[in-house]
């Protein structure tokens, strides 16, 4: 018997996996050619299981079990297999779509560094929102692309965009977990001991920025994967703007959340959109 079995499991603990923590990114993955789709839920599950080390799981050695996480990626890339099967999906993927190397370290630099900062300065959070979302997004652009480097290229800077207003929107959403749960603070010269309309406007003003240049690359994405993307992007344009009609002593305190029934409003909307080639 060939490995196929083990791999089409390994996958589908990839999905299994997305579709547990999170249900807007299995909408919009669903909404992908569907050859796309499991690479995507492969980067998903691998990008998960890392954060959960360094956010969750709160009685253990964490750093013991991250370098272990570590090691075994290593290891997964280099012999093209691992009995972890979230890692042995992710190899997969990263190796037939030319993942450069720096990209999978970058993103677990930035999950060390959450095992050791509680306050971030500006180049600090740089270097975070890098790793922990925008070499994700370009994890999913060279899927996207399809081994089409002209367009990768191209479409990089907003491919970056997206991940870092979807991680900036994740900070505002999660304050109160990260600020009053763990004690960090992603958001440099703001103090969230006194966290008011005023700070909340700055945040707003900054993330609406990487929206539109975002969109722009949205646009240009291959048809295969433009409408996932879309109905990702504006379920995060939801999240944001129910967050930016929130008093900031309300974000501060509760998790905001959009509703299914709007999230599948959202679908319909975008697939008329995507039909009529009006995204």
């Amino acid at each position: 018997m060939s490995r196929a079995i083990f791999d089409s499991v390994s996958l589908k603990c990839s999905k299994l996996t997305t579709r547990a923590y999170s249900t807007s990114f299995s909408l919009g993955i669903n909404c992908l050619k569907k050859e796309l789709q499991g690479p995507i839920y492969s980067i998903y599950g691998f990008v998960r299981f890392a954060d959960e080390i360094v956010d969750t799981f709160h009685n253990h050695d964490k750093a013991t079990l991250l370098q272990r996480f570590k090691e075994d990626t290593h290891r997964a890339l280099e012999e093209r297999i691992s009995l972890n099967p979230i890692l042995n999906a992710y190899q997969e993927t990263a190796i037939k779509y030319n993942f450069e190397r720096e990209l999978t370290d970058q993103f677990l630099k930035s999950m060390e560094m959450d095992l050791h900062f509680k306050t971030y300065d500006q180049k600090e959070i740089e270097e975070y929102i890098l790793g922990s979302a925008e070499v994700v997004g370009l994890m999913c652009l060279r899927v996207f692309c399809e081994g089409d480097e002209a367009q990768y290229q191209k479409l990089k800077p907003p491919a970056m965009k997206l991940g870092s207003a979807f991680q900036k929107i994740n900070f505002l959403r999660d304050l109160n977990a990260d600020f009053n749960g763990m004690g960090r603070n992603y958001f440099p010269g703001i103090d969230l001991t006194r966290f008011d309309e005023e700070s909340k406007r700055k945040i707003e003003a900054d993330i609406a920025e990487d929206f539109h240049a975002a969109y722009l690359g949205i646009k240009e994405l291959p048809r295969t994967a433009r409408f996932g993307v879309y109905v990702a992007y504006l379920y995060y344009l939801a999240l944001f703007e129910k967050i930016r009609n929130t008093p900031s002593h309300v974000v501060l305190q509760n998790r905001i959340r959009v509703r299914n029934r709007h999230k599948l409003s959202i679908l319909a909307y975008s697939f008329v959109k995507h039909q009529l080639n009006m995204i």
